[in-house]
């Protein structure tokens, strides 16, 4: 144990806690004060002297460090680490002494405690939790006590940062995850953390304070506490329709809480559980069809509270998502295949969407909507252009004036005829869609300039929302109610209404730039919590969920 703690005095001591050592608790204390010295400004070190046996345990453990660490950024963090320390008599942060020995002071039991039930907030305790022997191991050795007070801390840093910002990067997951980048003001945590009254509340802090987070660990306390029985999800397969037979009928029909009717066959999808079916559908906002689909049975499986590793994955998502979304915002749920528009954490609006499909992922993001465009152009994407329109226009040069498009050539139009198409490539063109009824973006767009190049926008399918699954654009997010929703949007712009959008129709594309910019969010949840506690369930589109639980093992 002790050559344990003597190599982590090196690794922790010197890596995760001294790289931040001094400029993560200069907010509370200094070793350093600027004098002047015959007329010239000059720093002067301000070391105080250890009170009691622990004190100079841990002065000499830091001194030693120092006096060890190679040069470089090494022996720079060591020596910050020494003065800070220094500043404060060596006063341990997590370590007492006492006429019984050396132990966790009060505030290192209490975040103890916040380790031992990170399981609570969908955290893994095994990530923050040390060796509790260590501490008698580490009593006569000053490197090695001072390597267990790096250690803590190190572990409340890390604590932090999981709560605050998730466990995995959103990168590693997906590609199509372009969520920004959060972190942990160090400064602020353990100056905070070794001055509060109450530390545990302190570090408890960093958790998200959304309430659709906060419901979800309610639910995964819930499971923890045995009042919700995990129940083995029913399985995807073909749809399932009235009269059919389907080995999953008979979970479905315990379910919906029916009984079987004598003499029935068990597997007979009948006239009773269709219509129970179609009730269920109706209260969890699906299309009451009857028919059992990959969006029903993820809501069925959803509503008896869903799996503990559901819950986890979904409260990883949402440590990614912006502290602050906006007191008025737009919030798209992929999975859920809709679209809200939110006022103080309430959604005043709402409406289908139609989302990108499993080959064109819609990505997640927030941005900020800026423009809204009547009449658009649809700037065909170089991935749409290469895989779908060149091979068209190659075999056929009139197809893109069948579309109602535009080839374009250093920034002209061209006529299709004219190319060499055994000679072109994609990459020496572009290829716009006019504006007009057959355009693919409808009537209006909404922008929010990405890297991504997706946006929300009206169809000229509107049909396509009548289905329950409809993960079918190419990435952008089409709008059902693309009037409905400018006039939702647009509350707090007294220039800009919808009759002067809808005066505009049929001409030439125009442009309209909004005053007040409002927070748009690309989110993929497949567990959303209403207010009134109801569960709803969807499915994992693009396996975002199952990829987050398998990286956790949860």
């Amino acid at each position: 144990m002790k050559k344990f703690l003597n190599s982590g005095l090196k690794t922790l001591l010197l890596g995760a806690f001294a790289g931040i050592s001094l400029l993560s608790f200069s907010a509370t204390a200094t070793a350093f004060e600027t004098v002047l010295v015959d007329g010239v400004q000059a720093t002067r070190i301000m070391i105080a002297p250890p009170r009691n046996g622990l004190e100079k345990t841990i002065r000499d453990g830091l001194r030693d460090a120092m006096a060890q660490a190679p040069s470089g950024r090494a022996a720079d963090d060591a020596s910050q680490l020494y003065y800070f320390y220094g500043a404060r008599h060596f006063e341990p942060l997590w370590l007492t002494e006492s006429n019984d020995g050396i132990a966790f002071s009060g505030a290192a039991e209490q975040i103890l405690t916040v380790f031992k039930d990170a399981y609570l907030q969908g955290l893994d305790p095994a990530d923050y939790l040390i060796d509790m022997e260590a501490l008698d191991a580490a009593a006569n050795d000053p490197a090695a006590l001072a390597a267990l007070e790096a250690e803590f801390s190190a572990s409340i840093l890390r604590y932090a940062n999981d709560a605050h910002t998730g466990r995995l990067d959103p990168r590693s997951v997906s590609g199509y995850i372009d969520v920004a980048s959060k972190s942990v003001d160090e400064a602020e945590l353990f100056s905070a953390v070794a001055t509060a009254s109450d530390p545990a509340g302190v570090l408890l802090s960093y958790h998200p304070t959304h309430r659709e987070f906060v419901a979800l660990r309610d639910l995964l306390a819930r499971h923890y506490a045995g009042e919700i029985e995990d129940l083995p999800p029913i399985g995807e397969g073909k749809l399932i329709k009235l009269g059919m037979l389907d080995e999953r009928v008979p979970v479905l029909r315990e379910r919906m809480g029916l009984r079987l009717t004598p003499d029935a066959d068990p597997l007979v999808y009948d006239d009773e559980l269709a219509s129970a079916v179609e009730a269920f559908q109706t209260t969890m906002g699906l299309n009451p069809d009857g028919v059992v689909g990959p969006a029903t049975i993820a809501a069925i499986n959803g509503a008896n509270g869903a799996t503990r590793g559901d819950i986890v994955a979904n409260m990883e998502r949402w440590r990614w998502m912006p502290e602050d979304l906006g007191d008025f915002n737009v919030f798209v749920n992929i999975p859920e295949f809709r679209l809200d528009v939110n006022r103080e954490g309430r959604s005043v609006w709402n409406t289908r969407v139609i989302v990108g499909t499993a080959k064109n992922q819609t990505p997640m993001f927030s941005d900020m909507i800026r423009h809204v465009v009547t009449n658009p152009y649809w700037n065909v994407p170089s991935s749409i252009l290469s895989a779908e329109i060149f091979p068209q226009v190659a075999r056929n040069p009139n197809y893109i004036a069948s579309q109602n498009m535009e080839l374009l050539y250093q920034g002209n139009a061209i006529d299709p005829w004219m190319v060499d198409w055994s000679r072109a490539s994609p990459s020496m063109f572009r290829v716009r869609q006019k504006p007009g009824t057959s355009n693919a973006l409808g009537q209006v767009k909404f922008l929010f300039p990405n890297s991504h190049d997706v946006y929300l926008h009206d169809t000229n399918a509107r049909y396509l929302f009548d289905r329950s699954m409809r993960a079918l654009s190419h990435g952008c997010v089409r709008v059902q109610d693309p009037f409905g929703f400018a006039e939702a949007l647009l509350q707090h712009e007294p220039s800009l209404t919808v009759a002067s959008l809808e005066g505009t129709l049929g001409g030439s594309e125009r442009w309209f730039n909004m005053d007040q910019q409002v927070p748009v969010h690309l989110a993929y949840f497949t567990l959303r919590i209403d207010a009134d506690g109801t569960v709803r369930s969807f499915s994992d589109l693009y396996g975002h969920n199952a990829r987050i639980i398998e990286m956790l093992e949860l």
